[in-house]
């Protein structure tokens, strides 16, 4: 790293993108290279650049923030990428830290503590808003009985999707990628989750990354 660090700002809502390059360009060792508003250009500028730290919005108009990460991660992006939003629900958390992220930060931080995170993130930490470590602890703190747990049980086509949510897909990713409707997904979701005697998508993603692990 030179003696600023690189920094690509995605994000689709204006003024939220105007009021974090402000904060960041305030400081003398963090350097603002790229502002993009949507996931498909954030993609191809982050594999040609690959600075040093990326933050992605979650929510945006046409490709989200995970399906972003995503792609990023394929295309073989390096940068540390650190999610920026509003959303501290399970699934998206665990989803994103599936996928790839170094870090999950909610809008409403205070500005001085967003950019100790985001340091942090830069030195190669993993960084959390509070409520959202507490999401994640309580996931994977669920314990988690072989008889209950038995992969055994499942169909091959619940094995597949299990593994999918596991790599932090949604369902509509997941029925875009079996070439199948949101609607079976869904119905084999929920009987993979009775099978194994999980309460959530966001315990099952769990699980099997700790089997695998």
């Amino acid at each position: 790293m030179s003696d600023k660090a690189t920094i690509m700002l995605v994000d689709d809502h204006p003024l939220l993108l105007k009021g974090l390059k402000q904060l960041l360009s305030l400081e003398d060792d963090l350097d603002v290279i790229r502002e993009i508003n949507n996931g498909a250009e954030a993609i191809e500028l982050a594999t040609e650049l690959q600075p040093d730290l990326i933050i992605l919005d979650l929510n945006m108009q046409g490709m989200d923030g995970l399906e972003t990460l995503r792609g990023m991660r394929k295309r073989g992006v390096e940068s540390k990428i650190v999610m920026l939003t509003v959303s501290d629900a399970d699934e998206d958390v665990v989803q994103a830290i599936s996928g790839g992220a170094n870090g999950y930060l909610l809008k409403d931080m205070d500005p001085e503590l967003l950019l100790k995170q985001l340091r942090k993130a830069l030195e190669g930490k993993m960084v959390l808003s509070e409520n959202v470590t507490e999401v994640l602890a309580s996931a994977i703190r669920k314990p988690f009985s072989s008889d209950q747990a038995n992969l055994n049980s499942l169909t091959n086509r619940e094995y597949e999707i299990l593994s999918l949510i596991a790599k932090g897909m949604s369902n509509k990713v997941i029925a875009r990628e079996l070439d199948i409707s949101d609607g079976t997904v869904k119905v084999h979701v929920k009987h993979l989750l009775k099978k194994l005697g999980l309460r959530s998508r966001v315990e099952a993603a769990v699980w099997m990354v700790n089997q695998k692990g």
